[in-house]
């Protein structure tokens, strides 16, 4: 019997749709090719990228390098102006787009990362959100990774983005306006909550540490979601503690090695969820990564309805995930 689950922080509900179950042998991945004879993020080809922003380390040899998307989104230089056009609105499209090269080598998959590597990839990411929230025009920061075609990625060197915008985007607006108000009627986070009775129900716990809970969300919007939350409540990923980052990586190498081996390493995304840069308290947000594999689409009712529609209940997928050593 189908059931409909309701997200306690986006309040959006989610088609649990058991009479169409899928398990992960039933999901076929295709891995569509990214071809390219010459990649610009190797070693020893950093001409044929715009100058770094940052490098690590800072001399010699990098291990991870930041550089300007060359076909950004949004551009760092100019005044933000604004102007209406009758019931429309527009804005100058100020913000920053930049690209993370997680390593030197051609390497395809974050997986192939060490531990150590991956934290140094995750630690980059805080050191470019703290610079960029003292520009002022910037409200906030996404940080995404796209792996393989059919999330979107171009390029398939192991690399991910970093968009800073002068607004608040709608999803993050979804997810803060509902935690909010959760926390104005119980006075707790809802995260906390949620971590709170994953770990008492322990259905749908993949994987923990000291510090960080890795779980499929109760209404998970697609198959084999994956939420990675630090136990410790914190609204910003910016503030969080070298030891934390640790755990995170290694949560994050777990994490997609056992999807890779359920799934046959499906493509993905992965999205980072951080407070506002904004100078305000947010005792109601706790930062977090979401991970998306690709292996349904969004169609005509999810479109229509803002619903969406998972073959596969999270306690399984979590299940199933959990088991594979």
């Amino acid at each position: 019997m189908p059931t409909l689950r309701k997200d306690p922080i986006a309040q959006r509900w989610v088609i649990i749709a058991t009479d169409r179950a899928k398990r992960p042998r039933d999901y076929s991945v295709a891995h569509a090719p990214l071809t390219q004879a010459f990649c610009p993020f190797c070693a020893g080809h950093e001409s044929a990228t715009p100058p770094a922003i940052s490098q690590h380390p800072s001399g010699g040899d990098w291990q991870v390098r930041v550089i300007p998307n060359k076909y950004p989104a949004l551009k760092i230089e100019g005044e933000i102006r604004k102007r209406g056009n009758g019931v429309y609105d527009e804005m100058s499209g100020i913000g920053a787009h930049e690209v993370i090269i997680e390593s030197p080598e051609h390497l395809l998959h974050v997986s192939d990362l060490s531990v150590d590597q991956i934290a140094t990839v995750l630690s980059t990411w805080q050191e470019r959100m703290r610079d960029l929230r003292n520009d002022q025009r910037l409200k906030c920061a996404i940080v995404f990774k796209n792996h393989g075609a059919q999330a979107g990625a171009s390029l398939e060197h192991v690399h991910s983005q970093l968009i800073a915008l002068p607004i608040i985007p709608k999803r993050l607006a979804e997810s803060l306006d509902g935690a909010r108000k959760y926390y104005e009627f119980r006075d707790r986070c809802v995260f906390c909550d949620i971590l709170d009775q994953e770990q008492a129900d322990q259905e749908r716990i993949v994987f923990q540490n000291e510090d960080i809970v890795a779980f499929c969300p109760f209404a998970a919007r697609f198959p084999f979601e994956l939420w990675i939350l630090p136990r410790r409540h914190e609204p910003w990923y910016e503030n969080v503690a070298h030891s934390e980052v640790n755990r995170v990586a290694e949560a994050l190498k777990i994490c997609i090695d056992k999807l890779n081996r359920a799934l046959d390493f499906p493509p993905f995304n992965l999205l980072l969820r951080s407070a506002p840069f904004v100078h305000a308290d947010h005792p109601h947000y706790h930062w977090h990564i979401e991970i998306i594999p690709t292996l349904t689409r969004v169609a005509g009712f999810e479109w229509g309805t803002g619903f969406y529609i998972n073959p596969t209940p999270p306690e399984d997928a979590a299940r199933h995930l959990r088991d594979i050593d």
